[in-house]
């Protein structure tokens, strides 16, 4: 229902290890190997192919891999917490996260009041649409969504300012769109799911008593709506770059793109404090968008407005809109074939809105319950590590010049590593949530939350915010804060075990801190300094060096077939590709770095393996899986990340350290010809 904008310490010793093991224990099965497949053919399937065919996505899963089974023990976890949370709600302080959790959790399973208010809860939006006359009344329904929470046709919050990371300011940005990209709205390949979303829409509009063939004649007008939005709307690798993301304008300057939109009403509805300017940051869509305020008819106005507002609110109505919402979004674009269980689905609307939202609650009851203080050590030995292995390449690269190396250094030194959990949580005191109401409370977390992001606008950026929960297994980096953070569900095996030797640490969880360190430096990454701010600290000639050896990483990604006639495309997953380089070989540099101070463990064949084979075996095994077609084909016009077999190869086949440790041969086709190998960090 909301649209949320979202857009390392200096010296360190060389001689820290993770855990020196004190016998030998495997926490590796090698009966998983496929040793028919030579690990210098297909490294990914040599490491994961048994496992990929005894292992297929689950009926109500659209993927299933590494990351998915340590997600669903992550849920799990989160299910006693949020039951038990429910039973004890009444007696629980008032407003702390424990009640407010168990309110919202007990009114998610409460499928009887839900199925009983149906769509009541959204009559009141959708009479406020039935009433509109003009343009006017559109952009003042959208002030009105925006202040209540619930915004729409565009994108806005508050962000750093990439001139000035010190200060938050107010981002609009395109959005409106109930298609995965622009590029769904016009080319040939989308036709049936362009059919399949003009089925969805009217379906949709029947279920709040709209005539089939009125429903038909308005889905028509939504998907001729939004084309039109498509149309000026950056694709997703365009987007990519940071000067499509920010144009900074006067409020005034704003008026004159927008007209018949007046944004200073806009931020007093809000309540945001923006005086001197914000980014408008994609000006040719909002023009559009102003045009459309001035010439589209009132009723086209008021089917598109009337779709999203259900399609929006559908997984939180009764069960026919859940459905119907399931049909087209999981099944038509990511292949889903059952619905989740019902406790799933209130988890994740709890956790939909990442650290930003009401997650966080959840998130500080699972920190206390499974990520003690000593998980939170063991993790910076790790990251201290992996920094100083990373400020060492960076002083041996041989490519970039002293005064480029200087600057990097620069930005190595300021890393903010933070790690399992925050330092301070969010206050819940004004959040009023009612036993029995999910939608009201849906509703009202999403007020609460958006106030609170509104609220930051116009003030000093607050560093001490995360933007992941504790209980999400991933990590990040973000550049205008210039931090990486490593939430503790993804601290646990198999990216992360206390038990295991230093080889598969360090080629699964140090793979991913080197990776999230590598974000600082690449295509986007790079074009930040120390301080967070968009400044250009290369020389050119570096600059031009640095694009070159991205271009081959590029080019690498797009020759890969992820799905017969579909490639990769290396431009749009260019950062994380460079991310898994650059991670990868500090990862292995910090392990030997590791191990030079325990030469019997260095030494050490467990299983029959090295510790640099057990490295790159570890790595291998955390992009194992499996994903649907539906959800494959999505991903390579969406998702910034190469899908995971092809992560589990695109890094260490530009590795001599690889081809070394498995003894691979000039023409085997994990060893990249010595002019097509890439080396960036």
């Amino acid at each position: 229902m909301q649209r949320i904008i979202k857009p390392l310490a200096c010296a360190v010793g060389l001689a820290l290890s993770t855990f020196a093991i004190a016998a030998p224990s495997s926490r590796f099965d090698i009966t998983e190997l496929d040793t028919n497949i030579s690990p210098c053919a297909d490294f990914g399937a040599f490491v994961n192919a048994k496992w990929m065919a005894a292992n297929p996505v689950p009926a109500d899963r659209t993927r299933w891999g590494s990351f998915d089974i340590l997600a669903e023990s992550s849920l799990d976890a989160q299910r006693g917490i949020a039951e038990d949370a429910a039973a004890h709600a009444a007696a629980a302080t008032p407003g702390s996260a424990a009640q407010q959790v168990g309110y919202f959790y007990a009114s998610g399973m409460d499928e009887a009041a839900i199925e009983k208010a149906g769509y009541d809860p959204l009559k009141p939006q959708l009479a406020r649409i039935g009433a509109m006359k003009n343009g006017a009344d559109v952009a003042a329904y959208i002030r009105g969504s925006y202040a209540d929470g619930d915004g729409v046709a565009f994108r806005f919050g508050g962000s750093p300012d990439f001139k000035d990371s010190s200060r938050q300011i107010a981002y609009a940005r395109q959005g409106g769109l109930g298609l995965p990209t622009a590029d769904y709205y016009s080319k040939p390949e989308h036709a049936k799911v362009r059919d399949a979303y003009l089925t969805h829409v009217a379906r949709s509009l029947q279920l709040i008593g709209v005539s089939a063939a009125e429903a038909q004649a308005q889905a028509k007008a939504v998907l001729a709506f939004e084309t039109r939005l498509a149309a000026v709307s950056l694709t997703p690798t365009e987007l990519r770059k940071p000067e499509n993301q920010y144009r900074y304008t006067s409020i005034a300057e704003a008026d004159k793109i927008t007209p018949h939109f007046d944004w200073a009403t806009f931020f007093h509805a809000l309540g945001a404090d923006v005086k001197d300017g914000f980014s408008l940051s994609q000006p040719e869509f909002f023009a559009e968008f102003d045009k459309m305020l001035a010439e589209t008819p009132i009723a086209d106005w008021q089917a598109y407005l009337r779709f999203h507002a259900v399609d929006d609110a559908a997984p939180y109505l009764s069960k026919a809109f859940q459905q119907q919402h399931f049909e087209f979004h999981d099944k038509t674009l990511q292949g889903q074939q059952d619905m989740e269980a019902r406790w799933r689905r209130v988890l994740e609307s709890i956790n939909r809105y990442r650290g930003a939202g009401f997650g966080m609650a959840l998130g500080e009851l699972y920190a206390a319950k499974y990520f003690p203080p000593e998980s939170r050590q063991r993790a910076q030995a790790l990251v201290d590590n992996l920094r100083a292995a990373y400020k060492r390449r960076i002083e041996q690269l041989e490519w970039m010049s002293p005064a480029t190396k200087q600057k990097a250094l620069e930005k190595w030194a300021s890393f903010t590593p933070k790690i399992g959990y925050p330092d301070q949580w969010p206050d819940w005191r004004g959040l009023t949530l009612k036993p029995g109401d999910y939608f009201g409370n849906v509703h009202a977390v999403d007020r609460f939350i958006y106030a609170r992001e509104i609220h930051r606008i116009g003030k000093p950026v607050d560093r001490r915010r995360w933007l992941m929960t504790p209980q999400m297994v991933n990590a990040y980096y973000a550049p205008q804060t210039n931090e990486i953070v490593f939430p503790a569900a993804i601290l646990q095996p198999p990216f992360f075990d206390a038990k295991a030797d230093d080889a598969l640490n360090y080629g699964a969880i140090g793979a991913v801190i080197g990776h999230e360190m590598g974000h600082g430096y690449d295509d986007q990454g790079s074009r930040f300094d120390a301080e967070g701010n968009q400044v250009s600290w290369w020389t050119d000639a570096d600059h031009k060096a640095f694009e070159e050896r991205t271009a081959r990483l590029a080019a690498q990604f797009d020759g890969y077939e992820a799905a017969p006639g579909k490639f990769i495309n290396g431009k749009l997953t260019m950062g994380e590709n460079i991310g898994d380089l650059a991670g990868l070989n500090a990862a292995y540099d910090a392990l030997h770095i590791a191990l030079a101070q325990h030469p019997a463990e260095a030494k050490l064949r467990i299983d029959g393996y090295t510790q640099d084979q057990r490295f790159f075996l570890s790595w291998a095994r955390v992009w194992r899986g499996n994903t649907r077609e539906a959800r494959l084909l999505t991903d390579l016009n969406t998702d910034p990340h190469s899908p995971v077999q092809f992560r589990a190869i695109g890094a260490p086949s530009n590795m001599p350290a690889f081809v070394q440790a498995f003894q691979c041969k000039p023409g085997d086709k994990m060893v990249r010809p010595a002019g097509q190998q890439v080396k960036i960090w």
